[in-house]
């Protein structure tokens, strides 16, 4: 089960060592007897005679030293480096072919620490290579625990000089005083890593203090106890007065039973050093990221939703109770500031409680990220170092490498699930191998045809843990898991059964070998660990731009590790384990919530905004090999979180609930006083590019913009900081003053002129600003520009049969700039009869099933088309979701566009001509509800005026960067219908851009 607007992937994998090898330090080169080993089949380290690369000091003719001077690190771009890893490379294969080992053997080659190839070998073999000249040793495959598993580390909180011990003294105090909120899908209260913590807590009077909340035990927990806590889980709550539906697994209590919850809770702020098992499979010691903070549950999702008014009633009561941070692990719209739930985050923040939101999971494509709001902290997805080599061997000896855990299996019979099928099986659910219990009780896989073989399944539809249980429950031995798209992750899953996670290219060889082979057998390799190169972008990571705010404001925020994270979650969802591993921005989310606490504990007067900006400007655009990530900033925002620099960050960007309403009514996005009047008329507007935000972003430069920021001094020092910029490609950047003195806990305002030069029009550009001290102190921005003809806003929302609107507008040239009404036209109403809610819509397969209604709309060139769905139309605690899919598209596709708020307002505007179809999942209906007719609206806005819509002035003198406004205004329309118009901008002939208005009459 998973929720389809939650930012969590469920089951995901974790590419964790469960095998490690034993490093060692190597004599010069020379003859050395090799030790004798135990002759039994395994996967062994063999280590070869010669200085691995860190160790060689010469010797070989034409080959310099590549051993490093003291104090100083290898230099992996030397010629040298590539030629040393060259001839060690070549000498251990003229060893291992005087052994007779075959290359298709080997998974895995070492040259750096230790100069060696790990390889599944024979009893024989071993025997051999241990009298082979040239080997020195044979280490055996050992099962090592480890001590999210490993992202600690990889964040810099864990070890000697790490944050908790720096910050802190040691990690049972990291977190001290802070309370987390995590709205989701409840808590499995007897979770290990919610057990109780060691009394008496030097926090007490601080927790007592602040928190006011409750634990409420439920009215149906079946089997188990009641819901109980403790002084680590100190509150728990449910919801269910609103939109969910039970299912059968649901309980009315806050215990969790999908096990999001639990696994978000315990990634934020999980006890330190829990041993987790997963199949039984002993997988490390987890932590979270404040492991002495304490945790508040609010249960608001269930098997069927997460019901908006009991989301909006969890952040109330959170921020009520007392807490200091808000994990939000949930999705949202992509395009909406002022809906139900960003609202209630704009009041959390608002009261100072921290707010961390998934970006979404509909990446890899444009202005997919959700939780665009500047008062949240919106994090996106990327990798940790981790991974887990493991391959398969075919019986005509090809062998495909891939992930997984576990030891050498094989060989073993080989059939393709397509083949293996129960009489009648859905074809797309058996080539996925569903289990039953994704599939609405119904086996696919065949035990007559499965039984005793390994299993060929391909990826999507159920989740990738579940095929190995359809395999296990089908009497199958193993499984070859195959992507359907080589953009697609590989993982390292803990199975039911021994699994290999291939690509798919390397699926179609495996496939074209099944068909054409009598007798088809595979074995599988021992799993062998490597560190790789991280982060890297998740693919599911939603990306910037973001719609709201027409790109003036760099979204996602951060990037923190999102895929393949070990942490707590419930047995009734994850076949009893009480830890598995999940990937998603659910996931990335909640180590950012655990780091806010790190620093609000540190740091309790900070402000959120002042949390949010310590980690932006902290945060890293360089990976563990230190190159650069390889994305932008459309993907990461300022960078990946790096918590050591976030707890002394010299200077904050600082911002309040004024500036927010601001930069809402900037954005085109009105908020309403309560009283009908609105409240941009009270609060006025800035430009979205001059929120005062710790990264600059300009959606829509038109030749030259002046953006301004204030930094306040966090220290309690006079500091004088000198701006570095790293200019974006095509553009000058200018900052006054060039030097900034900032007073002890004061503030400063700089400016920051970006002219276009040579960069390309509507392609954006990337760059930074560093405001240094000599202190040690470097607060970085990162610049993400995009040069347009004019700058204009995208969208205005209007309302009354008539009125006006005033529109502002910027331009990237001299001479005239003229301004045409378009429309106003009404909404095209669609209605289709939908029974119950969406049964289990796919987003990378979809299809018109129960609880899901299909439209089709032609757009032609030239037009604007808008699809839409209102509250207005039906009744409280109805919630639709939107997808949108482009003809021509590739199988498997992500969606060209979704709009996935928390209720039944959802909108996509398409300006690409082409055939679509839509459809509308109805993901929650009010309680008592069963049924609905809904509402499709659409327009295809071309360029002729219609319902009076009237701009003037016609035209206007404009000069490069200069500002403009014309203002819109209609008459006369039908009371009770919406309308879509715009003002096309031209110049000439020629329409640079357009504004589009909606307005409900």
């Amino acid at each position: 089960m998973s929720f389809s607007r939650r930012a969590g992937f469920r089951p995901a994998a974790l590419a964790i060592a469960t095998a490690a090898v034993t490093v060692i330090a190597l004599s010069p080169p020379g003859p050395v007897a090799a030790a004798p080993a135990a002759a039994t089949a395994g996967t062994y380290l063999i280590q070869f005679e010669g200085a691995p690369l860190t160790a060689y000091t010469g010797g070989v003719s034409g080959i310099a030293a590549t051993r490093a001077a003291t104090g100083a690190k290898i230099d992996r771009k030397s010629w040298n480096y590539q030629a040393y890893r060259q001839y060690l490379k070549g000498k251990r294969a003229e060893v291992l072919n005087r052994a007779k080992i075959a290359k298709s053997r080997q998974v895995a080659e070492y040259d750096t620490v230790i100069n060696g190839v790990a390889a599944t070998l024979t009893a024989d073999e071993v025997a051999k290579l241990n009298r082979t000249p040239g080997v020195v040793k044979l280490w055996k495959n050992e099962i090592f625990k480890l001590t999210t598993v490993s992202t600690p580390r990889f964040l810099g909180l864990e070890g000697s000089g790490g944050v908790w011990n720096e910050q802190f003294g040691d990690p049972s105090k990291a977190g001290l005083g802070t309370i987390i909120g995590v709205v989701d899908s409840g808590i499995w209260p007897e979770n290990p890593s919610f057990a109780a913590l060691p009394e008496p807590r030097p926090d007490a009077d601080t927790i007592a203090a602040k928190w006011s909340g409750e634990c409420q035990p439920g009215t149906d927990n079946r089997e188990y106890p009641d819901v109980t806590c403790n002084n680590k889980l100190i509150g728990a709550r449910y919801y269910d007065f609103g939109a969910p539906k039970y299912g059968p697994d649901d309980f009315r209590s806050p215990r969790d039973s999908d096990g999001h919850g639990s696994h978000t809770a315990s990634t934020a702020a999980g006890n330190y050093g829990v041993p987790a098992t997963i199949n039984d499979i002993a997988v490390g010691n987890v932590s979270g990221m404040a492991p002495a903070a304490r945790i508040a549950a609010y249960k608001v999702c269930y098997s069927n939703g997460c019901g908006g008014l009991e989301i909006a009633a969890a952040i109330d009561d959170a921020v009520a109770d007392g807490v200091d941070v808000i994990n939000f692990s949930i999705s949202g719209s992509a395009s909406s500031l002022t809906d139900l739930i960003e609202s209630a985050f704009f009041q959390a923040a608002a009261a100072g409680v921290f707010v961390s939101a998934s970006a979404g999971n509909n990446g890899p494509g444009p202005s997919t990220v959700a939780h665009n709001g500047p008062w949240n902290m919106t994090v996106a997805a990327s990798t940790h170092d981790r991974f887990s080599a493991k391959s398969v061997t075919l019986g005509n000896g090809a062998t495909y490498s891939g992930a997984g855990n576990g030891g050498a299996f094989g060989p073993a019979p080989l059939v393709d699930a397509v083949n293996a099928g129960l009489p009648g099986a859905d074809p797309v659910k058996l080539a996925q191998c569903w289990p039953a219990n994704e599939n609405g009780g119904v086996a696919v896989l065949d035990p007559a045809k499965v039984t005793g073989k390994i299993v060929l399944c391909a990826r999507g539809g159920s989740s990738r843990v579940g095929k190995s249980l359809a395999v296990k429950e089908a009497g199958g031995v193993g499984m070859i898991h195959h992507n359907t798209d080589d953009s697609q992750s590989i993982n390292a899953d803990y199975h039911f059964v021994p699994t290999v996670h291939i690509n798919a290219t390397a699926g179609l060889a495996v496939k074209a070998y099944i068909a054409s082979t009598a007798a088809p057998a595979a074995s599988f390799s021992a799993a062998v660990p490597q560190t790789v190169r991280a982060p890297q972008m998740a693919s599911f990571s939603s990306r910037g731009p973001s719609f709201a705010g027409n790109g003036d404001l760099l979204k996602p925020d951060v990037t923190a590790p999102g895929v393949d994270i070990i942490a707590a979650v419930s047995p009734v969802g994850h076949s009893g384990n009480l830890h598995d591993s999940l990937q998603g921005t659910s996931m990335s989310g909640p180590h950012v919530a655990g780091i806010a606490l790190l620093l609000r504990s540190k740091h309790p007067t900070w402000s959120p905004m002042a949390v949010k900006s310590a980690i932006m400007t902290s945060a890293t655009t360089r990976d563990n090999t230190n190159q650069q990530i390889p994305a932008t900033p459309l993907d990461y925002g300022n960078g990946h979180v790096h918590p050591a620099g976030a707890f002394d960050p010299g200077l904050v960007y600082e911002s309040g609930p004024l500036d927010w309403l601001q930069y809402t009514c900037g954005a085109g996005q009105h908020q309403s006083l309560g009283d009908g009047s609105d409240v941009c008329d009270v609060v006025g507007q800035i430009d979205p590019s001059d929120f005062n935000n710790a990264s600059i972003a300009i959606g829509d430069l038109a030749g030259r913009q002046t953006v301004t920021r204030t930094v306040s001094n966090t220290t309690n020092q006079a500091s004088v900081y000198v701006p570095r910029v790293e200019a974006p490609a095509g553009f000058t950047v200018k900052v006054t003053p060039s030097v900034l003195t900032v007073l002890p806990r004061r503030s400063a305002t700089y400016t920051v002129e970006i002219t276009r030069t040579t960069a390309a029009l509507n392609t954006w550009a990337f760059g930074s600003l560093t405001l240094a001290d000599l202190r040690g102190h470097s607060v970085r921005s990162a610049i993400a520009v995009q040069p347009t003809q004019i700058s204009a806003v995208a969208e205005v929302t209007e309302s009354g049969a008539s009125g006006s609107v005033v529109v502002p507008v910027r331009a990237n040239y001299n001479g005239t700039l003229g301004a045409r009404p378009a429309g106003m036209i009404p909404s095209t109403v669609t209605s289709k009869h939908v029974e119950g809610t969406d049964s289990g819509f796919s987003p990378t397969q979809p299809s018109e099933i129960p609880g899901v209604a299909k439209f089709s709309v032609t757009v032609p060139a030239g037009v604007t088309a808008r699809f839409a769905t209102f509250d207005s139309d039906y009744q409280r605690g109805t919630d639709l979701d939107m997808f949108v899919y482009k003809e021509g598209a590739p199988p498997n596709q992500v969606p060209f566009r979704t709009s996935t708020g928390g209720s039944a307002e959802e909108a996509v505007t398409i300006s690409e001509p082409g055939n679509y179809t839509i459809y509308l999942s109805v993901f929650a209906l009010p309680e008592g509800v069963d049924e609905v007719d809904v509402k499709f609206h659409s327009w295809l806005l071309g360029s002729a005026p219609a319902g009076n819509l009237t701009v003037s002035p016609a035209s206007q003198p404009v000069t490069v960067g200069g500002a403009a406004q014309a203002t819109a205004t209609w008459s006369g329309l039908t009371p009770g219908v919406k309308y879509l118009g715009a003002i096309d901008w031209v110049n000439g002939s020629a329409v640079l851009d357009r504004t589009v208005i909606q307005v409900q009459a």
